[in-house]
């Protein structure tokens, strides 16, 4: 969630209020003046860029940049719900901006057509928040870099057929608040004995707690050393999918797309082989990603600065149903 200082007015007009009632009972109102207060930007006009863009703009930022310099497909139409029928041929970003500006119209929209890795650094530095999708690795890497350096906060992800992983980087000090039960104090009279002397919890009241948290840039959670020990001996421990997400961002490296139905065979072989070769480099063993990985790779909160954030990972397995938190990177 981004936690950022508002640079215009703070108050929230009686518009706003009863747009977003059901909000800011939810989560405060000074976590939605955050938001009311945030610039976004958005990589990416797929499926996945979708949701996030839709989730956005309703839950009230300031305003979001869609950026994305493809041209939209049959396959890509059908991938997302912002994109009209007839809308082949045209800019992703573009063709998805009436539908996106029709959710909410307090929120102020734009469209960028150019291509991500083409922008210079400071423009990024225009956002409190950069959201990244279908892009490669070294420019998540890059972008999280830059972005670290002006405390901006980054979220990277991605949905390959039945899997899907979510990365954030908020900086090395991220606050926030959790709300917890209220300990009510114990009675300090002789005769109650010592146990009633203990904090009780009342779980009727609760109390907010200020925390803080750190987090790791991109590039030092993918570079894990897994040859030491503290490393090999949570081995067990760790979702296939971070090493999946691995393969799959070295193949898109490689190759410079992802994984198509359309060409199953031949890049099922091209998947196994950068499995090998990503796998061998780390000194792991191929077993950690059994070969019915493939088939299943060929089908298609958090602004306010309110409650814990998901530190660094998120990876999501659609056969299993369930997805899982888990940190890679330093402490």
């Amino acid at each position: 969630m981004i936690d950022t200082i508002e640079k215009e007015d703070n108050i929230i007009s009686e518009e706003e209020a009863a747009q977003y009632d059901r909000q800011i009972r939810l989560w405060g109102l000074d976590a939605q003046k955050r938001l009311r207060g945030s610039r976004v930007l958005l990589v990416g006009l797929r499926g996945l860029g979708a949701e996030v863009a839709k989730n956005l703009i309703l839950a009230g930022v300031k305003g979001l940049t869609l950026l994305d310099h493809e041209q939209v497909t049959e396959e890509s139409r059908r991938a997302q719900f912002l994109i009209p029928v007839d809308a082949d041929g045209q800019n992703q970003a573009q063709a998805s901006l009436e539908r996106a500006q029709l959710l909410n119209p307090m929120v102020e929209v734009k469209v960028d057509t150019d291509a991500v890795e083409s922008k210079p650094d400071d423009f990024f530095f225009q956002f409190d928040a950069v959201c990244l999708t279908r892009c490669s690795k070294d420019l998540m890497v890059r972008v999280d870099q830059l972005c670290a350096s002006r405390n901006i906060k980054v979220f990277c992800g991605d949905v390959y057929g039945y899997h899907g992983y979510m990365f954030s980087d908020l900086g090395q000090e991220h606050h926030y608040v959790e709300e917890k039960p209220k300990v009510v104090k114990g009675s300090n009279e002789a005769n109650d004995g010592p146990e009633a002397k203990k904090g009780k919890v009342d779980p009727n009241e609760t109390t907010m707690v200020k925390k803080t948290i750190s987090f790791c840039s991109l590039k030092e959670a993918l570079e894990v050393d897994w040859t030491n020990e503290k490393a090999k001996s949570s081995l067990k421990r760790t979702p296939a999918d971070y090493f999946l997400l691995q393969v799959l961002l070295k193949f898109r490296t490689d190759k410079g797309r992802d994984p198509q139905p359309d060409s199953f065979a031949e890049d099922s072989q091209l998947f196994l082989q950068i499995r090998d070769d990503v796998l061998e480099t780390m000194g792991l063993s191929s077993e950690l990603l059994p070969n019915t990985f493939v088939r299943y790779l060929q089908m298609q909160k958090l602004m306010g600065g309110l409650d814990a954030p998901h530190r660094n990972f998120f990876f999501f397995d659609g056969l299993k149903g369930s997805g899982v938190v888990d940190y890679f990177g330093s402490k």
